[in-house]
């Protein structure tokens, strides 16, 4: 499927796939990664290349966040961000709203999008199809990071309990999210003998605020969401906590994962890193929105660690990282 994206950025599928078979399979180490990238070093994401000509230093670079929520409201959250961007890079910065996560990690591929905020479950695909090198998530003042997946319902909704929803109706968001699909098929089928087609009916809403507002609006019996995002759309009003009943959470996990395409040029990855972890958050557009949530600055991690238990769940789903 095409998206608003990969239009934009005049990227279609086919495209992308012609490109991914025309990449030269390369001679080394790459572990899950595409036979595009290697990985010498064993960190789980492709390699810088080495070679000058490989490697690309645009004059614009495109930032996209990962899609959630309504894009108009994120545009303006990161106008300040993306202004300090530009200032420590010296390029001009596009951002563009993106409506699904097949069409990021497609953009990002093509070699077409430099910077970008990837989903916690759209993280592995990012890394081992696109070259992403995610190097830095949101966190609190303290440091402490993350969400938890939450299945919900709402009152009255006649479901008591996540066994309740055997014979109905539960709402995921798409395939590739973490909280939305894959952690919640892991714990239904290991904690509950509950199967999607087997034991419920399972529908894909495209985004996790279409999830909590379909439970809330009583479109579906149930959902699989991120907390994360269903507290902002309290915190706008968008909706109220009355409306909704929560079943089920989860552990902790990894929230939005940010990082550049693998092959800019050094010097650029580090002034973008750069920008990141220098960026004062007080009284900012970045600060407004993403307060709501408790975050309050940037801080590193690494794919390896940071995303050890996702690459868990994925295998618990038999997830392949097959590019095509």
């Amino acid at each position: 499927m095409t998206s608003r994206l990969s239009t934009l950025l005049g990227v279609s599928v086919a495209a992308l796939l012609s490109m991914g078979g025309a990449a030269s399979a390369q001679d080394c180490e790459r572990g899950d990664l595409d036979a595009r990238y290697c990985d010498t070093d064993g960190d789980l994401i492709a390699d810088t290349p080495t070679d000058e000509s490989e490697l690309l230093d645009p004059d614009t670079l495109i930032f996209a966040y990962t899609p959630v929520e309504d894009p108009a409201v994120y545009k303006e959250a990161w106008a300040d961000f993306l202004t300090f961007l530009g200032e420590k890079t010296g390029k001009e910065i596009v951002f563009f709203p993106v409506q699904s996560n097949a069409a990021q990690i497609e953009a990002m591929r093509s070699g077409r999008l430099h910077i970008a905020g990837f989903n916690t479950g759209s993280n592995p695909l990012a890394v081992n199809c696109a070259g992403f090198h995610p190097f830095t998530i949101m966190a609190a003042e303290d440091g402490s990071y993350g969400y938890e997946m939450e299945i919900i319902t709402y009152p009255d909704s006649g479901i008591e309990a996540v066994e309740d929803i055997k014979g109905k109706q539960l709402a995921f968001t798409s395939p590739t999210s973490n909280s939305g699909f894959k952690a919640p098929s892991a714990i239904l089928k290991s904690d509950f003998d509950l199967v999607a087609e087997r034991d419920f009916e399972p529908v894909f809403s495209g985004k996790h605020d279409n999830s909590i507002l379909g439970v809330a609006n009583k479109d579906y019996p149930a959902a699989s969401i991120a907390n994360s995002v269903k507290q902002r759309m309290v915190e706008r009003e968008v909706v109220t906590n009355d409306q909704l009943k929560v079943l089920y959470t989860s552990q902790t996990f990894p929230t939005t994962g940010y990082g550049v395409v693998y092959n800019l040029t050094p010097e650029l990855q580090q002034a973008i890193q750069d920008a990141f972890f220098e960026f004062e958050w007080e009284g900012t557009s970045l600060q407004e929105e993403f307060s709501k949530n408790g975050e309050a600055q940037f801080i590193p991690i690494t794919y390896k660690e940071e995303w050890d238990v996702i690459r868990k769940i994925d295998a618990a789903n038999d997830v392949s990282y097959a590019c095509e």
